[in-house]
């Protein structure tokens, strides 16, 4: 049924010039029958999900509240950190920004009569929508990209602010919907702290142990005051920044939880300025299994027992993400040729072969075998391997010359 409500728009976010285009993502569209309204979704697959000749992947997905403000930022942290170099920071990941039609209704877990000065008298009429926002997520939006996107199970959800306050009711109330979560300067004075006691509370009883929270804090409060003054202080001024030293001082105390938790305080930035450097923090915690360390010398003498470390690497990675991670073709290749150059033979026709059983739909494995092949001087499996290439894709101009040349 939901397919029949999602309507699908393939506009692209683009910045031109010259007629030249650097493509950033996608809009994408869904009718939502929970919130009575179509939303639309800003999607940006990963590099290797646009090369041409290599496998198709499924990757993890990131998704972003108040995706209007924080898409792009993470799209470049994202790009940057799990660039394929085989010492990746944080794996490739589809990113999908969430921008808001009605944000405090949708980002606010209960209605409430919300003080002065922090939100206005409209925020308190339409707020406490958060449940049927969770119900849009878990119902209709991450299916409907399950769907349409090459996806895996693994799934992180970002949200500052009132988007942090969404964040805690969803790792609260619906854990199992996210695999890993960060708050960044969450508003946990919701309701005059209400829901910070509801959330403690109930996080007080929950086993965490497959699930990572990031809590980034700003510095919101007066230039006069320290952290020691401020939490002293009862005034409205210091309530925001209260309650989240609050909630850290429960999440870091209750370690029967098993919850992977991390918390940073940002001394030199605001409100505004936290998102940006809390969320590069918060994936460099949460993915801090993916990066490879390979020394200088193992780099530079790679063989047999440095490829057996890496692969074990991605076992890791595996058992942290809850599904099978090969090693990255594109990785494997690269080392492939490397050890062909060094004249390790016997490496580079392992590693060659292990592309084609762990990526038997990539044109790009049989050209590298053929490759190998064709310079040992083994014609027919040369041959064999570039036909295998061409019949998977037929252009790739570069793979049909050196198979004709080696038809002559």
């Amino acid at each position: 049924m939901l397919f029949f409500c999602a309507v699908f728009l393939f506009t692209t976010f683009a910045f031109a010039q010259n007629n030249n285009k650097i493509e950033i993502g996608t809009i994408d569209s869904i009718s939502s029958k929970v919130l009575n309204e179509q939303r639309k979704i800003w999607v940006r697959l990963p590099r290797s999900a646009r090369f041409k000749g290599y496998s198709k992947q499924n990757y993890p997905v990131v998704y972003v509240l108040d995706g209007d403000a924080h898409f792009l930022s993470v799209v470049g942290m994202i790009e940057e950190l799990s660039e394929i170099n085989g010492n990746t920071l944080c794996p490739e990941m589809i990113v999908v920004g969430i921008p808001n039609t009605n944000r405090s209704r949708d980002l606010t877990p209960t209605h409430s009569k919300v003080d002065p000065p922090f939100v206005n008298k409209n925020i308190s009429e339409v707020s406490g929508g958060g449940e049927k926002f969770t119900e849009f997520l878990e119902k209709e939006l991450i299916p409907y990209i399950n769907a349409t996107y090459p996806t895996t199970s693994y799934k992180t959800l970002i949200g500052h602010s009132f988007g942090g306050l969404t964040v805690m009711n969803i790792i609260t109330n619906h854990t199992a919907l996210f695999n890993s979560y960060v708050a960044i300067d969450p508003s946990m004075w919701w309701n005059r702290q209400q829901f910070l006691k509801e959330t403690t509370q109930k996080l007080s009883t929950k086993n965490l142990s497959n699930v990572s929270l990031f809590l980034g804090v700003a510095n919101t409060i007066e230039p006069t005051m320290d952290v020691a003054t401020a939490r002293k202080d009862t005034t409205m001024v210091t309530r925001h920044f209260r309650a989240a030293l609050d909630l850290n001082d429960f999440l870091a105390q209750n370690k029967k939880s098993n919850l992977q938790y991390e918390y940073k305080y940002y001394k030199d930035d605001s409100h505004g300025s936290v998102p940006l450097i809390a969320t590069y923090d918060a994936i460099r915690f949460i993915f801090g299994f993916n990066e490879l360390k390979l020394s200088v010398a193992e780099r530079i003498n790679f063989n047999k027992t440095v490829f057996t470390k890496i692969e074990k690497h991605y076992e890791n990675i595996s058992k942290h993400l809850g599904y099978k991670v090969n090693v990255p073709e594109q990785v494997v290749n690269a080392y492939g040729y490397q050890a062909l150059s060094n004249k390790e033979k016997d490496l580079a026709l392992y590693l060659f072969k292990l592309n084609t059983i762990n990526y038997p739909g990539s044109p790009n494995v049989y050209d590298s075998l053929g490759d190998y092949y064709e310079g040992n001087g083994d014609a027919k499996n040369a041959i064999a391997n570039y036909k295998k290439v061409l019949s998977l894709d037929s252009s790739f101009p570069e793979t049909k010359a050196k198979l004709d040349k080696l038809l002559k």
